[in-house]
């Protein structure tokens, strides 16, 4: 299979054809595991979110092979949701030069080469929680920005309960012209709302499944999310934290590089 750069070099030296090139642009696009897997390699660059490997439900050595097919093609891969036992096997199996991070709160692995830099965009993402419980959630959110340039400003644990702990976060978010803000929230899912009527930013709202009883596990907080009267609120499902962060940095960066724009045009 061709690489892009021989791609790119046989349309320039006019060897084939630019509707022949969009083909092999496309079959490059997905990389064929055997049978087990369909990795699309250039999500990233064509969308501006890479694949995210979810680690739940898969086997420990499908799991070590997807993650090492993408590292080698892409140079990082960001996994979500895993268990013990499968960071246990990852560590083992990485190759030298390549740095591991794990996010325990998250339970997010960004396994990268050393060379590999993340390009600061300019994008900034503001992200609240309504209380502790909701914090995993949260930073799965706040690894994906992070890992696509964004620069996040957090505040945690500021549940309607105890509204007048908002304010001093909300300001410093409005103060950096955050360009978009995600708010987390179980039980009954009131804070988005708050937040929603108190700022000009869009705000995605994540219910989570902290909450029991009569509309437990989320469902009484998505129905509040999504019957808000408060305008300028996207709702994703219930724990979509890796949602919330893909449509915040779809946001922050494309309003980043507008900004970028501009700067040069003056």
């Amino acid at each position: 299979m061709s690489t892009l750069k021989e791609i790119l070099e046989k349309t320039a030296d006019g060897k084939i054809s630019v509707d022949e090139a969009e083909k092999l642009l496309r079959v490059l696009a997905v990389e064929e595991i055997g049978e087990l897997a369909k990795i699309d390699t250039g999500r990233e660059l064509r969308k501006g979110i890479p694949e995210i490997v979810l680690a739940e439900g898969k086997g420990l050595k499908d799991l070590k092979e997807i993650i090492l097919r993408i590292l080698s093609e892409k140079g990082r891969v960001i996994i979500s949701r895993w268990s013990k036992e499968q960071i246990k096997t990852l560590k083992r199996n990485v190759p030298p030069g390549v740095l591991l991070e794990v996010h325990e709160k998250a339970r997010m692995i960004v396994i990268k080469k050393r060379e590999f830099n993340v390009r600061k965009t300019g994008g900034k993402v503001g992200i609240i929680t309504a209380g502790t419980s909701d914090i995993p959630v949260a930073e799965e959110a706040r690894v994906l920005a992070e890992e696509m340039g964004c620069t996040v400003v957090k505040a945690y644990d500021l549940g309607v309960a105890g509204v007048h702990r908002l304010l001093p976060p909300l300001k410093e978010m409005i103060t950096e012209d955050v360009d978009t803000i995600i708010v987390v929230a179980g039980r009954e899912g009131a804070l988005p709302s708050v937040v929603a009527g108190m700022v000009d930013v869009p705000v995605i709202a994540v219910p989570t499944s902290n909450s029991y009883g009569f509309g437990g596990k989320g469902v009484s907080a998505l129905m509040a999310m999504l019957q808000s009267c408060s305008l300028g609120i996207a709702v994703v499902n219930i724990d979509g934290g890796i949602s919330a962060g893909a449509i915040a940095v779809l946001i922050a960066n494309r309003v980043a590089k507008f900004k970028s724009g501009r700067k040069s045009d003056s």
